[in-house]
């Protein structure tokens, strides 16, 4: 069989972090392909209506999974410890109840998701028109949350080892799949928007069994043993404690994402929908630098759980100039071709204009976005997650807030440039801090080793 796995505590750290780094890149790249497909699709069959009540849910979304999300970290960063320290049997009980964790994940989030949906997205003033698109997509999409969780885990259990190669496999086969599907029921059966969304729920319900299927044919202590499911105290107690204060923070910014997503949606149709397909544009950018956020998390929890303190701190330097580089090349060819890559999403040229007024915004500064998720991930890698959430509380979350509610309420500042300015500001501020925190935290191991 095939090795996948990565030794981070040993060789070169460049090359086994590009290694690592460009599965987890062309995975989110083609997930947002896929999901860019369903807005495709939506946008030019369905009309402007179903394309900004499907982009209208996204924040929404993001705020009511981001805390199991934030626990497929906390899964990652212990199983990755026990990897570095080659304790394979701690390890084996970290992965089966990891994947036990992921079940009730999504048991709770099918059951919140399917009924709240509606009144939540009438809290975030959703506009009457679109309201019972959003509505309907949302219960569908939430229907497939026990698989979505069990890919989250599957693959974090699976980075944790290195490999990010194969979960990068069954994507490919699962978006091919979601992409056919809507072609199928939206252009061919007419079902609008849940179409898109039964066709997501089929496709991640590939994707979770394929992760299933690879997990029970491994060999060693990453094997899972349908048998052996099982909620290990100990090791429950190490996944929240990393997870919890990840998934906090996800859900802090989420609803401060929210709060922005409400103010946008007061200037009407069009500028969701331009908001919407820039924020979908901005995606590729983002999830290319944020596989240097995950690679950060592998490299030093590893590392930490071998006691290899000296790579920490390259791992973190290394992680830092990559995700620099990318947000700025990225972000500026992203907003040099602007305007016809928004043209994709929507013919309407007032939708287009909308879209590049988010994204002269976004693009310049969104490399200080990556540079802060990569400091987070470093202190995450050695155990401090409760951290980067209380200053993501404070310095991202509390600043948006409270610009929302002061400087975007003076009359001469009401307008979405407003709105999108708060973004760079606050990652600059949150990046400052987390380099402050990791430089106290990272004195600090050598005494408490793990």
């Amino acid at each position: 069989m095939k090795n996948y796995q990565i030794d981070m505590c040993e060789g070169s750290i460049l090359p086994k972090m590009i290694s690592f780094s460009l599965p987890l890149m062309f995975s989110g790249l083609l997930q947002l392909l896929f999901n860019a497909a369903d807005i495709v699709v939506v946008g030019r069959f369905a009309g402007e209506n179903s394309l900004a009540a499907v982009g209208s849910t996204s924040s929404l979304v993001n705020l009511m999974v981001n805390l199991f999300i934030g626990l497929s970290i906390g899964a990652n960063v212990t199983a990755a410890r026990f990897f570095g320290a080659k304790k394979f049997d701690e390890l084996s009980d970290t992965i089966h109840t990891s994947m036990m964790i992921s079940i009730v994940s999504g048991v709770i989030m099918t059951i919140v998701g399917y009924f709240c949906s509606e009144g939540a997205l009438r809290l975030m003033s959703t506009p009457e028109e679109i309201l019972p698109l959003a509505a309907s997509y949302m219960r569908i999409y939430f229907l497939g949350m026990i698989a979505n969780m069990v890919y989250n885990f599957g693959s974090a259990i699976l980075r944790a080892s290195g490999d990010t190669k194969r979960p990068l496999y069954y994507l490919l086969a699962a978006g091919v799949l979601n992409v056919i599907l809507n072609l199928i029921f939206v252009i061919a059966l007419d079902m609008d928007v849940q179409g898109v969304a039964l066709a997501t729920v089929i496709s991640q319900m590939l994707s979770a069994g394929l992760i299933i299927r690879c997990l029970m044919r491994e060999e060693g202590p990453f094997r899972l043993v349908l048998s052996k499911l099982h909620i290990h105290s100990s090791k429950l107690v190490m996944i929240l404690k990393i997870g919890i204060p990840a998934g906090f923070q996800g859900i802090l910014f989420s609803l401060s994402n929210v709060v922005i997503q409400s103010s946008v949606n007061s200037f009407g149709s069009i500028v969701v929908a331009g908001n919407s397909a820039a924020v979908n544009l901005e995606g590729f950018v983002y999830v290319s630098m944020n596989s240097f956020y995950q690679s950060a998390i592998s490299f030093v929890s590893q590392n930490y759980g071998a006691g290899r303190y000296d790579r920490i701190d390259r791992s973190v330097i290394i992680a830092l100039t990559c995700v620099t580089v990318t947000g700025v090349v990225l972000g500026t060819l992203s907003l040099i071709f602007a305007r016809p890559l928004l043209s994709v999403y929507s013919t309407n040229p007032d939708v287009v204009d909308a879209g590049v007024a988010r994204m002269a915004v976004i693009m310049r500064t969104y490399c200080l976005c990556g540079m802060m998720d990569v400091m987070v991930g470093a202190l995450r890698g050695i155990g401090r997650s409760a951290l980067p959430m209380i200053v993501s509380f404070i310095g991202v979350c509390g600043f948006r807030l409270v610009w929302i509610f002061t400087v975007f309420r003076l009359p001469e500042f009401h307008s979405v440039r407003t709105i999108y300015i708060s973004y760079p500001i606050s990652w600059a501020v949150a990046f400052g801090a987390n380099v402050i925190c990791f430089m106290i935290m990272r004195k600090k191991i050598r005494t408490r080793p793990f």
